[in-house]
């Protein structure tokens, strides 16, 4: 299996992150333990999460993501050490003030979830969402401190378009403070805005790495979705509906051609596309079965040929 190197922050990763939102959401913990241990077991070892992961289940109130890694470190001794472990800062997290970029609450919420994660450092610490109520220096000297104290690795941005990540670079350099080194966008072969273009050029110029999240447009890429009625009684059915167009059909066809000339499951093409893809480092992706994982590794060593990236990225 083939690490890239993130950007600039001294450490590589595998080819596909895993995502960690549908930890303590669609998948209980005896389950993301036995999902967490097959990714590991297939060569894999970055994991993604955030602090509000999964707020908006019924009964959660953010943090049952990281708690549930937390556990799972706890329970696998040395398992830390294998893992390069991402999070965030940002979502509102449903108390006074416990929200937002601003110095006090990122000095708050990395304790907090260092606590949950049962770990005292994360690799990579991302601002999830822009906060236009703080200025770029005093979030990245928030960030400074938590670099010097050994709590934090690296720090990325996740949502940042590129005036904004251009402005903190900018900052970072006028300021002496750390620097971006990641970015996370909306990334996949049907969404593909919020990087191409400038944003994507900056990245490459600054050697930015570029961690994809909506991978699989959820799970729409997969192929399994071809009418409203497929969404019937399915978690994410409303975030899918809008891929079903007609340029959303014929993208699913090309998908498919294209697979089945690999023997492989569309999903598994739509992975390939993006770790192939020039300027992404790695995509993220949930699973939440062992043939999904499996599907993974399947990605990571599939090999598309020149016609096959310029057939999917003209779709």
């Amino acid at each position: 299996m083939n690490y890239a190197p993130l950007g600039t922050t001294g450490f590589n990763i595998s080819p596909i992150v895993f995502g960690g939102n549908v930890f303590g959401w669609t998948l209980d913990e005896a389950e993301s333990f036995k999902i967490l241990d097959a990714f590991i077991d297939h060569g894999f070892d970055a994991i993604d999460t955030a602090d509000v992961y999964s707020a908006w289940a019924d009964g959660n109130s953010g943090g049952e993501s990281e708690t549930v890694l937390g556990n799972w470190f706890a329970a696998r001794p040395g398992m830390r050490d294998k893992v390069k472990l991402f999070t965030k800062v940002g979502s509102d997290m449903g108390g006074d003030g416990q929200k937002g970029l601003g110095a006090d609450w990122i000095s708050a919420a990395i304790n907090k979830s260092l606590s949950r994660l049962q770990t005292d450092y994360v690799d990579l610490y991302f601002s999830h969402w822009p906060d236009d109520s703080v200025t770029h220096a005093e979030t990245l000297g928030a960030y400074d401190a938590l670099l010097k104290s050994g709590k934090i690795r690296a720090i990325g941005a996740s949502n940042y378009d590129e005036t904004l990540l251009r402005a903190a670079l900018d900052t970072s350099v006028s300021e002496g403070l750390p620097t971006y080194q990641v970015i996370q966008p909306e990334y996949n072969l049907y969404d593909r805005d919020a990087l191409d273009g400038g944003l994507r050029e900056l990245c490459l110029k600054k050697n930015i790495g570029v961690v994809t999240y909506f991978s699989l447009a959820a799970g729409f890429l997969s192929g399994k979705y071809r009418s409203k009625d497929d969404l019937a009684g399915r978690q994410r059915g409303g975030m899918v509906e809008k891929y079903l167009t007609e340029r959303g059909m014929k993208l699913i066809d090309i998908l498919e051609d294209v697979a089945a000339l690999h023997n492989a499951k569309p999903a598994e093409v739509a992975l390939a596309w993006l770790i192939a893809r020039d300027g992404v480092t790695a995509p993220i992706a949930s699973a939440t079965s062992l043939s999904q994982v499996e599907s993974f590794a399947k990605a990571a060593a599939l090999s598309l040929t020149d016609e096959d990236m310029s057939r999917l990225t003209n779709a």
